[in-house]
Parts: C-alpha cells; sequence; structure tokens
C-alpha cells in the first residue's frame, strides 16, 4: 500500500511539474516575415473585390516595409540578407537598382526600426488613356526604443496580373512603384473657389 501511494504522489508531483513548464510556441515576426512569400493565403472570409483588394496591399505595403527595416538593420552582404533582398524584389513587378533607393535613404536618414501602415485607402488614377491603380497610406516609424518618428502620408502604385490556374481566375500583385508620385498633379486649387 505505502508503494502504490508513493507511486501516485510521484506521478502527480510529475504530472504538476510538466503541466506548470508547458509553455506556448509563439511564431516571431520574424519567422512569419522569413517564411513568407508573395503568394500567401488569405482567409476564406467573402469580401467584394475592393474590400478584398484593400486588404491585400496593406498587407503587402506592410510586408515590404518589414522586409525593409529588417534588410537595414543587417549588415546588408550576408547570406540572409541576400534572400531578404530578392524576396523584396518579388513584390515587384520590373525591379531595378533604383527601386529600393528611395525607400531605403528615407528609412536610413531617420533611423527606423518598425514601421505600422494605417489608413490605407485604393484608388484609380487617370493619365492619358490609362487607368493606374494606386494605394495612398500613412507610415508610422519607430525607433529602436519603441518611439514614434513621425507619421508619413505615401503613394504605391500597384498592378493586379491575371494568372489563370486550373479554369480559375487568379490575381498576382505586384507594385510597380513604391512610395511613388502620381503621375498626374492635381491642379485644382484649395481653398474656397466662387
Amino acid at each position: 500500500m505505502k508503494r502504490i501511494n508513493n507511486f501516485l504522489i510521484f506521478t502527480i508531483l510529475l504530472l504538476a511539474l510538466f503541466s506548470c513548464n508547458k509553455k506556448k510556441t509563439e511564431i516571431s515576426d520574424l519567422d512569419k516575415l522569413r517564411n513568407s512569400t508573395n503568394t500567401s493565403t488569405y482567409p476564406a472570409v467573402q469580401m467584394d473585390s475592393a474590400q478584398a483588394i484593400n486588404f491585400i496591399t496593406k498587407q503587402k505595403v506592410q510586408e515590404l516595409l518589414d522586409l525593409s527595416t529588417l534588410y537595414l538593420s543587417g549588415n546588408r552582404n550576408t547570406e540572409i540578407d541576400t534572400l531578404i533582398y530578392s524576396q523584396m524584389q518579388s513584390y515587384f513587378h520590373k525591379p531595378d537598382s533604383l527601386t529600393f533607393k528611395k525607400l531605403f535613404r528615407e528609412l536610413d536618414s531617420l533611423k527606423v526600426k518598425n514601421v505600422k501602415v494605417n489608413n490605407l485607402q485604393v484608388y484609380k488614377d487617370y493619365y492619358k488613356k490609362d487607368t493606374l491603380d494606386y494605394a495612398k497610406f500613412n507610415v508610422e516609424y519607430f525607433d529602436d526604443k519603441n518611439k514614434s518618428i513621425g507619421t508619413f502620408e505615401k503613394n504605391a502604385q500597384y498592378i493586379l496580373l491575371s494568372t489563370p490556374i486550373k479554369f480559375k481566375k487568379e490575381f498576382k500583385f505586384y507594385f510597380l512603384n513604391f512610395y511613388s508620385e502620381s503621375l498626374k498633379k492635381d491642379s485644382t486649387s484649395v481653398g474656397v473657389t466662387k
């Protein structure tokens, strides 16, 4: 009987020890970025096309800015930096050497360590006979102490390319310009007009 009691006490203590040491394993933001690609999955919630485009655009803008800050925080010459840079290029339809110049210069000059995208709105702009898709958004920059550096209004031009796969009509999202200005300058004056 004493042997059974000792065994039960030992088992209870062992279970209590394991239950106390059980930790939740959460995926860090860095692991999410490392494993994300340009072909992400999206929720099965039904959205209309405008909501879906808005959601996808905000997600892509946030991912690209996160990858940019991650790339700039590294040495820019390691293997992981090369992978991050090539992943960033996959977000663009035709990337070239000037694609990230303006973005990197701004993030470097302000010493940005973290970025948050707010108030993203997609809109169409008409230039000559072309319809151009743009996203207007606010970007809040944070320093290494997570203090806000400021909020800036930015634009990005994007394109949705049709890629039919097995009788389904799917689209791939690409940026054409990031932190770009609209090609058409607004000539409407601000203020009261009579």
